[in-house]
């Protein structure tokens, strides 16, 4: 959580919750191309490190915190607020203001 913000962010929801111990606990995404590639906390060493489209390096946790990151459309980590990318892919906001 952000202090200081107007508004704070709401904690995830169940259904939010369920999606990922289904499809995966954490996400690396390649800021460059959007590739995303998500993966079981147990299983983290073997994650790639490298985006296989572009070969751009991973953003799988956040560079500030260390915290890992749930969403693949994040653009500031959940829990120190730090920039994570551009909120900006192939023209198009990732995240739209307020969300």
């Amino acid at each position: 959580m952000r202090f200081g913000s107007a508004m704070a962010k709401a904690k995830r929801n169940w259904i939010q919750e369920e999606r990922r111990r289904t499809l995966g606990d954490w996400v690396a995404f390649c800021p460059s191309c959007g590739h995303v590639a998500r993966y079981f906390e147990d299983h983290e060493e073997e994650r790639p490190v490298a985006c296989p489209q572009c070969e751009t390096e991973l953003v799988a946790r956040c560079p500030s915190c260390d915290a890992r990151l749930p969403s693949a459309f994040q653009v500031e980590c959940e829990d120190c607020g730090a920039p994570l990318r551009e909120n900006e892919l192939f023209g198009g906001l990732i995240r739209r203001p307020g969300r």
